[in-house]
């Protein structure tokens, strides 16, 4: 029976690891302590999760303490991004394994950080990266370890975020580069772990473009150039686009998209609200400080080159890929199939297309179901049972994995910046 204590209460950490330890997983792992700077988080966790009840719950300052008392041999840590490091290198000092939610942390300095620790103690890290796990995703991953398109020349991946999820990550802390690291981080990294990990090479230079076009003050769709405001209370509430392609004129408040997690939480700030954390923040204050679109070429050290493109504020959700190699291509895309989606989108395949002789071949693929693709449950069964050892491949990211893709994502906001490559040996060496 393996110990866990979990280092920040969000949604995440309830649904994903707090909810599965006390039931699917109980007869092999134990919940002996929770952290978190907000006590409310703690009761809706019960709520959502009665069998916590008694687990000790300590504050965000008493980690040392948490551990001495609970005696813990792994930390899960899935607060919001900024804090992840001081968690993990806290966790590696004494010892312990760590499960992080991705991105590992918010900057490449803490990455380096985390490695260093992880080199100088017996803790290891593992990074939630569960894009790996869906089983489009493994076996794309298959068809390249069998050589059926030769050695990997060149990707392109462009995913694309709708109106609905996008504009969420700029009504939450996200939309601050100091508390998340800009989407290039929060978001990208996951797609650029994604790609390190097909390819099975690290990248060596980043060179990006990016801006913000649809989101913060200077906004083409901001009805008021007014800060402070909040979806529920607001009075441009009808004259925003990007709210009322939701909901009814008639009953726009009531019919607000639900984003705050856990869904009891009072949003705009009100009593009952989590601390210093608003769901509902307007998608056009100018506080907003990160981009909403980018375009980046990403060159790898066994000579591989990725062009890669993410835009926060499209039509409807999903992402196209092509994996070119000396023997042939790789194509897939997919729509995510949700209710907001206004129109049928057909089940995910692969077609695999020879550089010589012979016709495409379109692969099938059992999908599985859960979150992310089934990508969850899979990834469940890795961390709190073991890695299957059926599996002909390594799936389980690493920390070096974790510090890859956030390097990638503070290259590529870097170079939007600086306007010239920016090597991620200069963030991580």
């Amino acid at each position: 029976m393996k110990k866990y204590a979990v280092c920040g209460v969000s949604n995440r950490a309830v649904n994903m690891y707090i909810g599965p330890i006390c039931t699917s997983f109980s007869d092999v792992a134990k919940l002996v302590g929770l952290l978190d700077k907000d006590p409310l988080r703690f009761r809706i966790c019960e709520g959502n999760v009665p069998e916590i009840k008694g687990t000790p719950a300590y504050s965000d300052n008493e980690f040392e303490k948490m551990v001495d008392e609970t005696k813990p041999d792994a930390i899960i840590v899935a607060g919001a991004d900024h804090t992840h490091a001081r968690y993990v290198i806290a966790a590696l000092k004494r010892g312990l394994d760590v499960i992080c939610e991705k991105p590992m942390t918010s900057t490449a300095a803490d990455a380096k950080a985390i490695l260093e620790a992880e080199a100088e103690n017996e803790g290891q890290v593992i990074v939630t990266f569960n894009y790996r796990y869906p089983a489009v995703h493994r076996r794309i991953k298959e068809l390249i370890l069998a050589g059926r398109i030769g050695r990997v020349t060149h990707v392109d991946l462009n995913w694309y975020i709708d109106t609905y999820h996008g504009a969420s990550y700029f009504k939450r802390w996200n939309r601050n580069r100091a508390l998340s690291g800009g989407l290039s981080i929060h978001k990208s990294s996951h797609h650029f772990d994604l790609l390190h990990w097909w390819l099975d090479q690290e990248p060596v230079e980043v060179f990006a473009y990016g801006d913000r076009n649809y989101y913060g003050a200077e906004a083409p769709e901001n009805p008021r150039k007014v800060d402070g405001r909040h979806c529920t209370t607001c009075p441009d509430l009808t004259s925003c686009r990007y709210m009322m392609r939701w909901q009814s004129r008639h009953h726009p408040v009531q019919n607000l998209p639900k984003d705050d997690h856990l869904g009891q939480v009072k949003p705009g700030k009100k009593p009952g609200a989590y601390t210093d954390y608003s769901p509902d923040m307007c998608i056009f204050d100018s506080e907003i400080d990160i981009e909403d679109t980018y375009v980046a070429t990403i060159k790898y050290d066994q000579g591989a080159l990725a062009s890669y493109s993410c835009n926060w504020s499209c039509p409807y959700e999903g992402y196209r890929l092509g994996i070119n190699g000396t023997k042939g291509r790789i194509e897939t895309q997919e729509y995510h199939a949700v209710p907001r989606v206004p129109f049928d989108v057909p089940k995910q395949t692969l077609e695999v297309i020879p550089l010589f002789g012979g016709g495409k071949e379109t692969v099938h693929v059992l999908h599985g179901s859960g979150g992310h693709g089934g990508g969850d449950p899979l990834i469940l069964e890795d961390l709190f049972i073991e890695p299957d050892p059926e599996r002909a491949y390594s799936i389980q990211a690493t920390a070096r994995s974790g510090a890859l893709a956030v390097a990638t994502g503070e290259a590529m906001w870097k170079s939007v910046a600086a306007g010239q490559p920016v090597k991620i040996s200069e963030l991580l060496d």
